[in-house]
């Protein structure tokens, strides 16, 4: 079964599910691709928000991620502003094609140091393989057309960690996507089979 986890380094929560990904990887015969996707246009897509663009989710997210850091015994250290802008460093990693050992450097950059990918992207760049400026830019349409697949395949948040056409949001969401890969049939069954069509009670108004 083809495994895919879409991430974009803006989020604390891939920091957090990247080991368990790559572990995943390893025990699995074919790997696992790591796609990088824009954050903010699957949000735009979708008519969402981060959870930072939400005052009173926002300390709770920090607090959240930092303590399930410690938890899990992951260094997390929050750059000096969040959100920042990460599109230059997820054009590197697309140009890189997601090299696994470029992702974990450049996690580790921004999430174990507390750097900014975006006013340290000259220091960034020196922790990764070289890329040439035709690589790079090649990657901006490559970047954009993964994201575009992503919100084709129904992703809307990172990270998603995609077994076959299954979708697992959220660095959370892994131990059910562990389960889900020692039984394929983990959702045709009891309750579960039940949610795949599980009716609309009420729907608040849009716009």
């Amino acid at each position: 079964m083809k495994l895919t986890w879409y991430f974009d380094v803006i989020s604390p929560y891939a920091h957090l599910a990247l080991p368990r990904v790559l572990a995943l990887g390893e025990a699995m015969e074919g790997g696992v691709e790591l796609r990088p996707i824009v954050f903010g246009a699957v949000l735009s897509h979708w008519g969402q928000l981060g959870p930072a663009e939400i005052a009173p989710k926002r300390v709770q997210t920090y607090r959240q991620t930092q303590f399930q850091a410690g938890e899990a015994g992951i260094p997390l250290r929050y750059p000096p502003r969040h959100p920042f802008r990460s599109l230059e460093a997820m054009r590197l990693l697309t140009a890189l094609r997601g090299d696994p050992s470029a992702v974990q450097a450049a996690f580790a950059f921004i999430w174990a140091e507390g750097r900014d990918p975006h006013e340290e992207a000259a220091a960034l760049r020196a922790r990764l393989p070289p890329v040439t400026e035709e690589a790079l830019l090649a990657a901006k349409d490559s970047l954009r057309a993964a994201t575009d697949a992503a919100i084709a395949a129904g992703v809307f948040g990172v990270p998603t960690l995609a077994i076959g056409e299954e979708l697992f949001w959220g660095a959370d969401a892994m131990p059910m996507a562990e389960a889900f890969l020692a039984d394929p049939a983990l959702f045709q069954r009891g309750e579960m089979a039940r949610l795949a069509t599980l009716p609309t009670g009420i729907e608040r108004r849009r716009g």
